[in-house]
């Protein structure tokens, strides 16, 4: 009897360490995800504030150095002249690196043209991502729900706050998640609960099959909490300039009336997701292989439906 207490023991103190050393991690990616998501809206700032900022310093430096010259009472005639060696090797020259803001912006054009009558949908947008020349749309600038084509907007802000060698971290399917997705009839990887799933099979499994599971667990790992990833959705919109047309409540696209967007607001979102080397690797695939667990010895063979959709069923079509 003592022996079986003691094995008991071992097993409720290896339980206890690995569940201490699972909330250990998840701290730490919170921490984490908290001091990129600051780091994110400082860089924000800068960019928003930093052309005011230099008028200001250029104007300072000017007021400083009518001062000193007023003061020293310098002639210009009376300085020699240096030669262009000397100039060089006084004041070199740095090359300032500064990082330009994603913008994109379209417009109509006199071309512009309304869809065609075999689009059915009574909104849409085909807008030239070469030129920002919207060739066609219906309805583009009113304001839709956007569904599941909320999770291109999910795969961005993930991307934009996590490094290249965070992918092969691994994350469990949580019951909070898989309730969360149950309550609301959400469509699924097919992860089972407390499987350890790579940060990358997260990505693919948000896109390619539309899974809520992966999309939730994803937002968890990047912000700690569903809802704190939520706010750094808005902030992306506002960052992208569409704060006053779309707004997220959820990283899913379950319908909410205040979860909201327009054809032109997600042709954006999706410009710059395909901007996103990542995200456009994730986006182009077709069909993908995730890795292999105990629950999926063989890993899961997922695909995406919507191009799938396209090119094997309705068009017959190639997508580029």
């Amino acid at each position: 009897m003592s022996d079986d207490n003691n094995k008991n023991e071992e097993i409720y103190d290896a339980v206890t360490d690995e569940e201490r050393r699972e909330e250990e991690r998840h701290k730490a990616r919170k921490e984490r995800a908290e001091r990129m998501h600051e780091e994110k809206r400082k860089s924000l700032l800068m960019r928003r504030y930093g052309a005011i900022g230099a008028v200001v310093m250029v104007s300072v430096a000017i007021l400083i150095t009518v001062v000193v010259k007023q003061k020293n009472k310098i002639d210009p005639r009376a300085i020699e002249p240096q030669t262009e060696a000397a100039m060089q090797t006084q004041m070199p020259e740095t090359e300032e690196v500064t990082e330009e803001p994603w913008s994109f912006e379209a417009h109509e054009t006199d071309t512009t043209t309304d869809l065609p009558d075999s689009v059915v949908s009574q909104h849409g947008i085909l807008i030239n991502a070469d030129t920002g020349e919207i060739v066609a749309e219906r309805g583009g600038r009113e304001r839709i729900v956007p569904a599941s084509m909320t999770k291109v907007m999910t795969v961005l802000v993930a991307a934009e706050h996590i490094s290249e060698d965070q992918l092969d971290d691994k994350v469990k399917l949580t019951k909070e998640v898989a309730d969360y997705s149950y309550v609301n009839d959400c469509s699924n990887t097919g992860f089972e609960l407390d499987e350890p799933i790579t940060v990358r099979d997260l990505f693919y499994g948000t896109i390619l099959p539309s899974g809520a599971d992966s999309a939730v667990s994803l937002a968890d790992y990047v912000a700690g909490s569903h809802e704190a990833f939520v706010d750094m959705m808005n902030e992306k919109l506002d960052e992208l300039g569409l704060s006053e047309t779309s707004h997220f409540t959820n990283c899913v696209g379950l319908y909410d009336k205040e979860h909201y967007t327009t054809p032109y607001d997600m042709a954006v979102i999706l410009k710059a997701a395909t901007d996103n080397e990542w995200c456009r690797q994730v986006l182009s695939e077709h069909i993908y292989t995730t890795e292999k667990t105990k629950q999926h010895p063989d890993g899961l063979r997922i695909s995406n439906l919507f191009l799938r959709r396209i090119e094997d069923k309705d068009t017959h079509s190639t997508v580029l």
